[in-house]
């Protein structure tokens, strides 16, 4: 049985923690706690290089996210390996996700935010709506998944969810100190980072965690919708 972590990061695509929530692991792990991450796809659709392969791509991002990761000091990386843009809210991935909950069972989960309004990746709103069902109710009773039971996966009581991406922020995490090792944990992920206007990226994260920071009442931070289990 997997050693229960204290966070639990359910992202559709490599990169998606280092862009949302790479400060506050990096805050998590000085403070002693533990950290892991699942990783819905291997983000095999993310270039506009016509030159490489899906499949080369996978694992290229694969290495990158395990890279990124280990500069953050998280446990541990479990790809799912689902279809990137293909991520569907079906009964076999709730039971999936709800596997994944019942082996790391975390006191805390954070996955991208499935309520943000207009443009967002599909996949980001299909994982979070899959995350917070499979959350509550499904990991938490014992006669949703009688198979899994029978194979020793005992339910779990999540204690609260973080959701990144959102429109609205209701809880900040200080990243003033860790923010320079999530710039360095976000440029592991080379094959993006490559796509990219670094200037301009630079100054867009800067905008974006000062002004969570200006609403937490810190220099930088990141922004979440927190929402405690009603358990």
């Amino acid at each position: 049985m997997t050693e229960p972590v204290d966070f639990l990061l359910i992202t559709a695509h490599p990169d998606d923690s280092e862009y949302g929530v790479a400060g506050s692991v990096a805050h998590w792990v000085r403070q002693g706690q533990s950290v892991a991450y699942v990783v819905c796809t291997s983000g095999e659709k993310g270039t506009s290089d016509r030159t490489i392969t899906p499949e080369t791509l996978a694992q290229v991002r694969e290495q990158e996210q395990r890279a990124a990761a280990a500069k953050l000091g998280v446990r541990e990386v479990q790809f799912l390996r689902y279809p990137d843009q293909g991520l569907e809210d079906t009964p076999q991935m709730r039971k999936c996700i709800v596997q994944v909950l019942r082996t790391f069972r975390p006191h805390t989960v954070i996955t991208t935010d499935p309520y943000r309004r207009y443009v967002w990746h599909r996949d980001h709103r299909i994982i979070g709506q899959v995350v917070l069902d499979a959350v509550f109710p499904f990991a938490r009773d014992h006669a949703a998944y009688p198979d899994l039971l029978a194979q020793g996966f005992e339910p779990h009581k999540v204690k609260e969810l973080l959701f990144f991406g959102a429109d609205e922020t209701n809880y900040y995490i200080d990243i003033t100190q860790t923010y320079g090792l999530k710039l360095e944990a976000l440029q592991c992920h080379v094959s993006q980072m490559r796509e990219q206007n670094m200037e301009q990226l630079r100054e867009w994260l800067s905008q974006r965690f000062k002004g969570y920071g200006q609403k937490g009442g810190y220099e930088l931070a990141e922004g979440f919708y927190r929402v405690v289990l009603p358990y």
